[in-house]
């Protein structure tokens, strides 16, 4: 991992400098690129909410080999982490790939140790072109998320991300707040609850909501008959000042845990930070800027690697924790004090 970051931080010069720590404070305010919008506050409090939470260590249970494996969504998974949608690599990344060797490494890495990926969208068109073509090339390995348009462009995606053989399909709700698309003349925007009632009801696949950050919009989604949720403030990247999932996690798990797929992303950074998500109400955990790291700086291989390395750091703080399987995690993971 070493050689793959060093190489992923030459080919991302002046869009990310593959911090030795990703928490977000060299790159505050640089969107485009992968830092956080303006005081880059969402970003860090994504990785300060995480970092903040700290473990019961327990040795005296028979938790020798646990096992990661986990079911979501229809999906038989190696464990319970998700590549997170990420696109755009001539804009945020650097371009010094293609958009299609990005996707090929995300989404094929994630194939090569039994997790699936997602793919992003947005302007111009061959990014979600480019990741509708690697999940299609994949036998449909992959969730294709698409941005939150207006009626036309957004049923004309959702039918073709469905073509795709994907079996689940998601919408970043979250990008509604993304000003740049609608000065482009591409708008995008919430959704009132009718109008997601519908949106669901089109697609012929499981559907996700990517963006939810308060219990009363999860509840929604369960009215709506999503399948499964993302609590995301989008990497920090659309409003400053929120606070980090891990913080809104546990409020939105005990309202709709049990009715709906929670899935969260924001600051995971290892296989620890899985086990803390899983230990707040997640079902599985979305994995963004460390992926694309690993996808730039070696391929298909580097991502492969990535996921190699936070599987064996989860699988050693579930021995440490003593949690046998993944139904075993619970609060009584993380230190609440006397």
């Amino acid at each position: 991992m070493k050689d793959v970051r060093k190489h992923a931080h030459e080919l991302m010069e002046g869009y990310c400098k593959v911090c030795p720590v990703c928490n977000g404070k060299a790159c505050a305010g640089e969107v485009p690129g992968m830092g956080g919008l303006g005081t880059g506050s969402s970003f860090m409090n994504n990785v300060a909410a995480l970092s903040g939470l700290r473990f019961n260590m327990r040795l005296v249970h028979g938790a020798e080999q646990p096992d990661t494996a986990t079911e979501l969504l229809g999906f038989k998974l190696a464990m319970p982490v998700l590549a997170a949608p990420i696109g755009g690599v001539s804009f945020n990344m650097g371009g010094k790939i293609t958009e299609a060797d990005y996707l090929e490494a995300v989404l094929g890495g994630c194939v090569d140790r039994g997790v699936i990926g997602a793919s992003g969208d947005g302007v111009p068109p061959f990014i979600h072109e480019t990741g509708f073509a690697a999940i299609q090339a994949l036998g449909g390995a992959g969730i294709p998320f698409i941005k939150p348009w207006e009626d036309k462009e957004l049923f004309e995606k959702l039918d073709r991300a469905v073509a795709t053989g994907a079996t689940v399909v998601g919408m970043d709700i979250d990008a509604a707040g993304l000003v740049t698309l609608r000065l482009m003349g591409r708008p995008v925007g919430p959704k009132p609850l009718e109008k997601l009632k519908d949106i669901i009801a089109h697609v012929d696949a499981k559907f996700v909501v990517k963006g939810i950050m308060t219990p009363d919009d999860a509840k929604r989604a369960v009215d709506a008959g999503a399948a499964g949720i993302v609590v995301s403030n989008h990497g920090g990247r659309v409003l400053d000042h929120t606070p980090g999932t891990a913080e809104a996690l546990p409020f939105i798990a005990r309202a709709v845990k049990g009715q709906i797929a929670i899935l969260v992303d924001g600051g995971v950074r290892s296989g620890g930070d899985v086990l803390k998500m899983l230990a707040l109400g997640a079902d599985a955990v979305m994995i963004g800027r460390p992926v694309a790291i690993a996808a730039m700086g070696g391929l298909r291989e580097g991502v492969a690697k990535y996921l190699d390395q936070v599987r064996g750091e989860l699988v050693q703080a579930m021995i440490l924790t003593g949690c046998a399987n993944v139904a075993d995690v619970d609060g009584r993971v993380l230190f609440q004090g006397a």
